[in-house]
């Protein structure tokens, strides 16, 4: 297989930046997703790789092989799209059959191949159908197989469960990463969800606006945003955020929204003060790091506030509570016991609590 490496990579589209500068490095046999929202650039990027797409700068390698002037069929890469894009006359068969013959391999070894891909992909009885007769994943699954009979060095994927049902989905993103894991193919997957992303990927590229935001593994962008856009992005139900200033009071750090005011413990005061430009800071937390308390303890610091909306998840709530004009979202176990108007008090987790310049919007803590 190979290793997948894009340097400075740049897109445009008549006036807009598609991709702005991209380096990024795939690893041999590594799942990486390239997650943000629509229009960040990510399906430009895989086209690019692919060779649908012509860089205007910026150099791509698949392997140790510079591919800018190689058209898309010399790259030895494989594309699976969104819309499967089958070809509706041919039986299953003939669809994964389809990239060998085009290269003119021998008939018996192409019903070798498909025979293995159809067992491994668990499709073997669909082969002399056509796909309008199958469901939306067993379309997804001969998609899948016309892409592994060619054997290629890496895999392209764009969005390819958006179609499926939410059932459906969660299947097949386990199947999708049993598959990817066993063929040991390198594979590049363009996602806008996060659930998707978080669940499959080996790292995951973050872009918005076609710049790159940040890399890492699942728990790397969850547990340290790199910004306030990442922060934002990644975790349902979202981080909260809240502006507020930060000031010194006998040496400790105090953070003021306005509503409330909090001090920083002590080891986490001193990092802070090493870090800030401005006073001007968002606080962040995310819902599952506040905790609700029915009854003010003062030595804790708590925060009051008013139930405002209640949200039963199954074997947890989510809980809007309102402070001052602010709405914070809490995530807590579905034993608490809440109604509206109920007045409460917010503990933050210190250790949990992120800090982002204003100005910048880069992470401070």
């Amino acid at each position: 297989m190979a290793k997948v490496l894009i340097k400075n990579l740049t897109k445009r589209f008549g006036n807009v930046i598609a991709v702005n500068n991209l380096n990024l490095e795939i690893a041999d046999k590594e799942f990486m997703v390239l997650l943000g929202p629509s229009g960040c650039g990510k399906t430009t990027t895989l086209r690019c790789i692919a060779g649908l797409e012509d860089p205007d700068e910026g150099e791509i390698y698949i392997g140790d092989r510079l591919v800018n002037d190689l058209p898309p069929k010399d790259r030895d890469v494989a594309m699976v799209f969104q819309s499967y894009a089958l070809y509706p006359h041919m039986s299953v068969f003939d669809n994964i059959a389809f990239p060998l013959r085009i290269r003119k391999i021998p008939k018996n070894e192409v019903e070798k191949k498909v025979k293995e891909v159809a067992d491994l992909l668990k499709i073997s009885h669909l082969l002399n159908r056509k796909p309008r007769q199958l469901s939306g994943g067993e379309r997804q699954r001969v998609a899948l197989g016309r892409a592994i009979v060619r054997n290629p060095q890496v895999f392209l994927m764009d969005e390819p469960l958006s179609n499926l049902d939410a059932k459906l989905r969660v299947y097949m993103r386990a199947e999708l990463k049993r598959l990817q894991k066993e063929l040991g193919v390198t594979t590049i997957y363009v996602t806008h969800d996060q659930v998707e992303a978080m669940s499959m990927a080996d790292r995951i590229a973050i872009m918005n606006l076609g710049v790159l935001q940040q890399i890492g593994t699942a728990y790397e962008v969850y547990n340290y945003p790199s910004n306030f856009f990442v922060a934002g992005f990644i975790g349902s139900p979202p981080m909260n955020f809240i502006d507020c200033t930060i000031r010194e009071n006998n040496n400790s750090v105090l953070i003021d929204s306005g509503e409330f005011t909090f001090m920083l413990p002590d080891e986490i005061g001193k990092l802070v003060k090493e870090k800030i430009t401005s006073s001007e800071i968002i606080l962040g937390i995310r819902p599952e790091d506040i905790v609700i308390e029915k009854k003010c303890s003062s030595a804790k610091g708590l925060i009051e506030g008013e139930i405002y909306v209640t949200e039963p998840m199954g074997n947890e709530i989510i809980v809007d509570v309102k402070v001052g004009d602010k709405i914070l979202k809490v995530k807590s176990p579905v034993e608490i016991e809440v109604n509206i108007g109920d007045k409460v008090w917010l503990e933050f987790k210190p250790n949990k609590i992120h800090l982002f310049d204003k100005r910048t919007e880069k992470t401070i803590i």
